[in-house]
């Protein structure tokens, strides 16, 4: 019989989950990457540092987030029982606060460092950033593709209201890739007083176990309140679905559920215009595209072209549109641990609008990828059986692109 897998054991001291993660990066940054993990390990176990950060998530960032139940979106599909996990009631709109404000307060407490430069597609990291930011009054730079700057212009408003330089990149394809390149530029450039507030599950090691960590409250805070009858089903959920872009969302909310070895744990990707058109961001999906590599500090699955260079990405939602993803769902899925499907931006269009009509509750477009694969999933399952979708962030970002 297979010993179960420690999965609190991962990474390794190099960074790695099994082939995947490890550090990729000039010389310059070694130290700074090295800094960042000592002072991370010691804050886990500081009592003062973790009961401020809770404080915060309490009376500013609005946790825990509430789960809710779908009545009429259960009928519809007329299979599972559905609950929605909602991250789009945290402040900002999503899920990347919680991240930005474990990193902040890491570097405001634990480092010498005065400024933060940061990356975003969707706006979503760049607003959560932008508000700690300004919550700790710490200077601020942000990066973003004039692509996506052009598609969530309320997020580019808001960050500056905030008070942070928002800085438009006019490289490759002007999405959040080339937004990354920028931001790890400006860090090298400025690394002594300069830390990179990255955005998601990825990059070099320690930042794919900090973001996965800091986002696990997500899951911490789902196995309560799916357990608790008063306002959950009592019990675990037989399945939990979020969308995957690098996959901090997903993996905020898999990482505490991974030892109930009975859950199901679907991730789903950017399918775009469909894999056979090349136009996508579904890096599973696609066995001629998605294969290993490395980009931007990590090994992971990433979309390539013939000759191995890196290919352009699609998808209607700016958040998922990123040609790599996290080096520890990479792991779980050669574990079979997790498994990872896609949806279409027409399916995700119609997800925004199902949700939007029988429930009250308007998704980002990375989320609804999540509601659309329940119209292949529900209708499988029984009727006693539960699904728990993480709803990583509202649609307000997104009404341009809908209307």
């Amino acid at each position: 019989m297979n010993k179960p897998i420690n999965y609190a054991a991962y990474p390794d001291e190099s960074g790695h989950f099994g082939p995947y993660g490890g550090k990729f990066v000039p010389e310059t940054l070694m130290p700074a990457l090295d800094e960042l993990e000592e002072v991370y390990l010691k804050a886990k176990h500081d009592q003062e540092f973790q009961a401020e950060l809770d404080y915060l998530r309490r009376t500013f960032v609005g946790r825990p987030t509430a789960v809710t139940y779908a009545p009429r979106l259960t009928e519809y599909f007329g299979g599972a029982q559905i609950y929605l996990k909602r991250e789009d009631l945290a402040h900002t709109g999503a899920h990347k606060i919680n991240n930005a404000l474990g990193q902040a307060l890491l570097m405001k407490r634990k480092m010498k460092k005065t400024r933060i430069v940061a990356e975003t597609g969707a706006g979503q990291h760049g607003v959560a950033t932008a508000t700690v930011a300004a919550k700790l009054g710490i200077e601020c730079v942000v990066y973003m593709g004039t692509v996506d700057m052009a598609r969530q212009q309320p997020n580019v408003y808001r960050m500056r209201l905030l008070g942070t330089d928002v800085r438009g990149v006019e490289s490759g394809s002007k999405t959040l890739k080339d937004a990354i390149n920028e931001a790890i530029r400006d860090w090298v450039t400025n690394v002594r007083d300069t830390h990179y507030l990255l955005g998601s599950a990825l990059g070099p090691h320690p930042y794919p176990t900090i973001v996965r960590d800091f986002q696990s409250v997500i899951g911490h805070e789902a196995i309560g309140q799916m357990k608790d009858r008063t306002i959950g089903p009592g019990r675990l959920p037989d399945v939990v679905v979020a969308c995957v872009g690098g996959g901090s969302n997903a993996i905020g909310i898999f990482h505490p559920f991974l030892e109930y070895e009975n859950v199901r744990l679907i991730g789903v990707e950017a399918g775009g215009h469909g894999i056979e058109s090349g136009q996508h961001a579904a890096r599973f999906a696609d066995p001629k595209m998605g294969r290993l590599g490395v980009l931007q500090g990590t090994k992971s699955y990433v979309l390539q072209d013939d000759d191995g260079q890196i290919a352009l990405t699609h998808s209607i939602s700016a958040g998922l549109d990123y040609a790599s993803v996290g080096p520890e769902h990479a792991w779980l899925r050669d574990l079979g641990r997790t498994e990872y499907t896609y949806c279409t931006d027409e399916e995700a269009l119609e997800g925004v609008k199902l949700l939007s009509h029988l429930e009250g509750i308007i998704p980002a477009l990375e989320s609804a990828h999540a509601v659309a694969h329940l119209k292949k999933l529900a209708p499988t399952l029984d009727k006693d059986q539960i699904i728990l979708v993480n709803l990583s962030g509202r649609g307000d970002k997104d009404l341009g692109t809908l209307m």
